[in-house]
């Protein structure tokens, strides 16, 4: 598992990363969805600091992954609940 150095831009800058050769794509298109995310920011709305555009990008973000992963933490419960409930179905 090699690791590669890429360049990616965010919000004008340009940030060097070390990421396994496998990973290339996924870090890329992340930084990418950052980016994007920024530049919709300053076209939608009277935000000009950098600072604060990505503040509000990380905080998108996370909610974002929080929501996700409280579907997944749920769909899980419900796997598992229909798993106990075909077993005691079994039983009766």
């Amino acid at each position: 598992m090699s690791e590669l150095s890429i360049k990616v831009t965010i919000a004008g800058r340009i940030y060097p990363i070390m990421a396994k050769a496998e990973e290339e794509e996924i870090v890329r298109s992340a930084a990418k969805s950052v980016d994007d995310n920024i530049k919709h920011l300053q076209e939608n709305y009277a935000v000009k600091d950098k600072q604060d555009l990505l503040a509000m990008t990380a905080l998108q973000m996370a909610k974002k992954l929080h929501e996700q992963d409280t579907k997944h933490s749920e769909s899980v419960d419900t796997d598992e609940l229909d798993a106990i409930e075909k077993l005691i179905d079994s039983m009766l």
